[in-house]
């Protein structure tokens, strides 16, 4: 069996065969790789509150935004280059596959750099306009810097990722992640209990992780003999290439980015109740991250899948593969959600020890366990017309939908009502009035394909 051949064989396939398999199988890689991520990051919290001050960990927490903007311009990115490679690979285009992979991989790198440098040059600035606290900028600033380091290499791995997906391999970005995760963990430990780094120490523990993800991807992508390999004489721009990855990737990133802002609206609604509201709801809001990594592999799915048969001009199977993933990322929703609200008490008891913060808490997962599954309305078929080459529309509809809409609820209805459930029965409103509008547009695209 050729190299070619074995490589098929451990891919899934994406134009052909039972849809309602191949998505599960391709999905569940990406869900384990998502909660890895999620239990690395509270990995380097847990570390430092543990082992450091309560100061290292307010540094640590307060550039929780920052973070989650940049992190999710690059993973938007990655979506962008997802997609251009599965609709090439779909389409049987050899030449646009080969030119497209090095020409995201530049594009990637260089834009890793890029929000890299504002990163480290502008963290004090970023993080006096969200009124840091004094007595924690300091810290919060140096480990903005360190971190900064490694947006290059999460540029590069999110690139690697990107175009394994748009093959079907999703196992493989898992191992390196789950590596450099328990290299990530490793050092965390040895920079803060032996070297006594605090908050500097989770950074560079976390940027020397990124960069060996991002190295193993790249090795193997050098190694590979199919039309995805890199080769280091052909890493060039291609015009038409860069642009098709630029127009998905960037309002993908934005689309990422406008989740921070509007959430951090919401965060102000929250401040104004009292410290045990506020612990409780910060507390509950990690079921949030739990939840939605694992409905994220089933969108990820879903534009890979459309873009590949989008590309084979597959149209039935274009849809078929929309409403399973809806299906799949809905009862996922809806199950956890269920979960949650039953073991609500038990799973609050993981984050708080206090009674009052537990039922405070509560109050914010009675509302949010049953409106998961309906936010996989709006995010799957956002990813579907991605998979189909659409994102400023959709991104649109988000800023509208996601942003606006909240911010006049917090500032009306909220304001009027003031109570927990008005605050948070807007993420339900919300989700509600974009995945409409999401699905009006995406009826509307998939006509005229």
């Amino acid at each position: 069996m050729s190299e070619n051949t074995q490589k098929k064989a451990r891919s899934i396939e994406m134009v052909t065969g039972s849809l309602w398999k191949n998505i599960i199988l391709f999905s569940i890689p990406l869900m384990c790789s998502q909660l890895l991520e999620v239990l690395f990051n509270l990995s380097d919290v847990a570390v430092v509150g543990r082992f450091a001050d309560y100061k290292a960990l307010g540094a640590v927490g307060s550039t929780t935004l920052l973070v989650t903007l940049f992190v999710g311009f690059l993973i938007g990115m990655g979506s962008g280059v997802n997609v251009r490679v599965a609709h090439a690979l779909g389409a049987g285009k050899h030449k646009d596959t080969v030119e497209t992979v090095h020409t995201a991989l530049l594009l990637c790198m260089m834009m890793g750099l890029l929000i890299g440098a504002v990163c480290f040059f502008f963290s004090g600035r970023m993080l006096m306009l969200l009124h840091t606290k004094d007595d924690l900028i300091g810290q919060a600033s140096l480990y903005l810097k360190i971190y900064a380091i490694g947006l290059p290499a999460m540029g590069t791995y999110n690139f690697g990722n990107g175009v394994l997906s748009a093959r079907g391999e999703t196992k493989r970005p898992l191992y390196y992640l789950a590596i450099a995760g328990v290299l990530n963990v490793i050092l965390n430990l040895f920079f803060v209990i032996v070297l006594h780094m605090a908050a500097a120490g989770v950074a560079t523990a976390t940027a020397i992780a990124q960069y060996v993800s991002a190295g193993l991807i790249l090795i193997h992508l050098l190694r590979r003999k199919d039309e995805c390999r890199v080769s280091l004489k052909d890493i060039r721009f291609h015009r038409h290439a860069a642009i098709s990855i630029l127009m998905l990737g960037i309002p993908a990133g934005i689309q990422n980015a406008i989740f921070a802002i509007a959430n951090l609206f919401v965060q102000t609604g929250v401040n104004s109740f009292d410290t045990v509201m506020v612990s409780g709801s910060t507390a509950a809001t990690n079921a949030d991250t739990l939840i939605f990594n694992v409905m994220y592999a089933f969108y990820t799915g879903c534009s890979s899948f459309m873009s590949q048969n989008y590309g084979a001009r597959n149209k039935k199977r274009v849809l078929k593969s929309y409403f399973i993933s809806l299906f799949y990322s809905f009862t996922t929703g809806l199950i956890l959600g269920l979960l949650l609200f039953i073991f609500g008490h038990q799973f609050m008891s993981l984050f708080a020890t206090d009674a009052a913060v537990i039922d405070a808490g509560m109050q914010r997962i009675k509302i949010m366990a049953f409106s998961y599954c309906v936010s996989a309305f709006m995010d799957c078929t956002i990813a579907a017309s991605r998979g189909l080459g659409k994102t400023v529309i959709p991104t649109i509809i988000i800023i509208l939908g996601s942003c606006v809409f909240r911010i006049v609820w917090i500032y009306t209805i909220f304001a009027w009502i003031h109570t927990i459930p008005a605050l948070f029965l807007l993420y339900l409103f919300s989700w509600i009035i974009t995945s409409i509008a999401e699905i009006i547009y995406f009826i509307i695209i998939y006509r005229k394909l």
